[in-house]
């Protein structure tokens, strides 16, 4: 169950919680979900007893008592405690790190997208290169969201922008209703970001928050792990590596294979793998992975692609701190635990080619 799964189902809570009688709230557009902060139990918190509590007219421990008795019989979730002073803690049914690889190499670069909405978006923008680039992926992060999009400039957009960067704008040319447009912080003139080629000038572009002034130095160009880029790239290009070696060494990912066959650290099978990528710093690659979809929903939301952009770095940098650990040593046989850890960093692989293609930025193979 990925969280935007999980914030539905707690709405799906709330509205039978509403629909007996039990509560009385206007059940919101989304109930915000996310990994509990260190210390925290569960797989996953939500604050929305607390955000309802006023309308509801009750305490926010005693909402969260409501939703978590309505939480519990849903399928997928095993438990949902209150903690603190009316916090939903829940906890997913079965293996949850399992299951979320499993749908992510399942659904391939899809993952995190959603079905038509039928929602109309209109992005105008004045004729500036930065804002027509970062148009371009909100457009691309929107529709992944399943929104329609259409990009409208002042004036004709520079040929240069389609031809070195793929921007499109549909049509050019003042609105005679005046539109809100997308106003990033404008790209200095000097040095040109052209010059650093697709890729490397996208994300120069896009990696700055909006009312941040982008830097468009040779350092984008750099292939060391002091360039977020760089990092990027090489973490799903070293993805796509690490499966045909162990393709070498006669194993494949299975996400799915709990076998009780013990690893070099004296773990068992795919939870062990995925406990080990979970970690308790709030930073790890599974929750990395689980954030996705929310990540891309709020890049939509807000126009903002730098949320995407910055989220493939830590997604990138949890991947490469775990690398070392996916192909069996020396003489050590392959194991659930390495097939699982294989599965793990083939899922990695997967969202950043598809984070970096909502970017318009291109995902190598071979770096």
């Amino acid at each position: 169950m990925t969280p935007v799964e999980l914030s539905r189902t707690v709405l799906r809570a709330m509205r039978a919680a509403v629909a007996a009688g039990e509560l009385s709230a206007t059940v919101p557009e989304r109930a915000h979900v996310e990994r509990p902060r260190p210390g925290g139990r569960g797989d996953y918190a939500s604050n929305l007893a607390l955000t309802i509590a006023r309308e509801a007219g009750a305490p926010p421990r005693r909402v969260a008592e409501i939703l978590s008795a309505r939480l519990t019989a849903e399928p997928g979730i095993a438990r949902a405690d209150v903690t603190g002073p009316g916090f939903l803690s829940i906890t997913l049914d079965g293996a949850p790190g399992a299951r979320l690889v499993a749908e992510i190499l399942a659904r391939g670069e899809t993952y995190g997208h959603v079905p038509d909405t039928g929602e109309l978006v209109q992005l105008h923008i004045p004729h500036e290169l930065r804002a027509a680039v970062v148009a371009d992926s909100a457009r691309r992060v929107l529709r992944s969201q399943g929104a329609l999009v259409r990009v409208t400039c002042d004036t004709a957009p520079d040929p240069a922008w389609a031809e070195v960067l793929g921007v499109r704008v549909d049509a050019h040319g003042r609105p005679p209703v005046p539109l809100p447009a997308l106003r990033p912080v404008p790209a200095p003139a000097e040095p040109d970001p052209l010059r650093l080629g697709r890729d490397a000038a996208r994300w120069a572009l896009l990696l700055p928050a909006a009312h941040d002034r982008p830097h468009t130095g040779d350092d984008h160009l750099a292939q060391r792990e002091t360039n977020p880029l760089f990092r990027v790239r090489y973490a799903h290009a070293r993805a796509r590596a690490l499966t045909r070696n162990a393709a070498d060494l006669g194993f494949t990912a299975a996400p799915g294979d709990t076998r009780d066959t013990r690893d070099a650290h004296g773990g068992h099978g795919v939870e062990k793998a995925v406990a080990e990528a979970a970690g308790d710093d709030g930073h790890s690659l599974l929750g990395a992975l689980g954030d996705y979809p929310v990540v891309l929903a709020a890049a939509a939301r807000h126009r903002a692609p730098d949320r995407l952009a910055r989220h493939l770095v830590r997604t990138a940098d949890a991947l490469l701190a775990r690398a070392h650990t996916v192909l069996p040593l020396g003489d050590e046989k392959p194991s659930a635990a390495h097939r699982a850890r294989l599965a793990l960093a083939e899922a990695a692989g997967t969202v950043l080619a598809g984070g970096l293609s909502l970017l318009g930025i291109s995902a190598p193979a071979y770096l």
